[in-house]
């Protein structure tokens, strides 16, 4: 079906930004993002990598150009393990495309959106994480299915 095809006239439809967000895994660590002071969401507190999806581009392509471009690793594996849809109250809201990968070999470069550094997975709780990252990497780096 095209997209004006599923347009309905008599209301105004509610949009979503879409967004990608990833949770590398090398020996029982994750690599997370620890967001700059300055940023506008999430300064200081632990995040998977990830961002927009631009025009043309599918979530995982999106998922490892993200990647490459805050860690500076070419992952080729990465499999979506989550679709979270986060309404506002006004629109556009978020709908974010979750994917865990072994990470390759290589190292880590430095990130203008912040620190990135392997964390041992049993300190996770430890840290100022993003706020709803306690209940979803469980559900993640557990699940086999999609987690909707």
């Amino acid at each position: 079906m095209r997209p004006d095809e599923q347009r309905d006239a008599t209301r105004k439809p509610y949009t979503v930004i879409p967004r990608t967000l990833v949770f590398l895994k090398r020996e029982g660590q994750l690599l997370l993002l620890k967001g700059a002071p300055t940023k506008r969401l999430w300064a200081g507190k632990y995040n998977g990598l990830g961002g927009h999806i631009k025009p043309g581009e599918s979530p995982d392509e999106a998922a490892r150009r993200e990647v490459f471009e805050e860690a500076g690793l070419v992952v080729t594996d990465l499999t979506l393990r989550a679709v979270v849809h986060v309404t506002l109250p006004e629109p556009p809201g978020v709908i974010l495309f979750v994917f865990v990968g072994e990470a390759p070999p290589g190292s880590i470069l430095a990130s203008e959106e912040g620190v990135v550094e392997w964390i041992p997975r049993d300190r996770l709780l430890d840290l100022p994480l993003v706020e709803d990252l306690p209940q979803l990497l469980p559900r993640i780096l557990a699940a086999h299915d999609v987690v909707f």
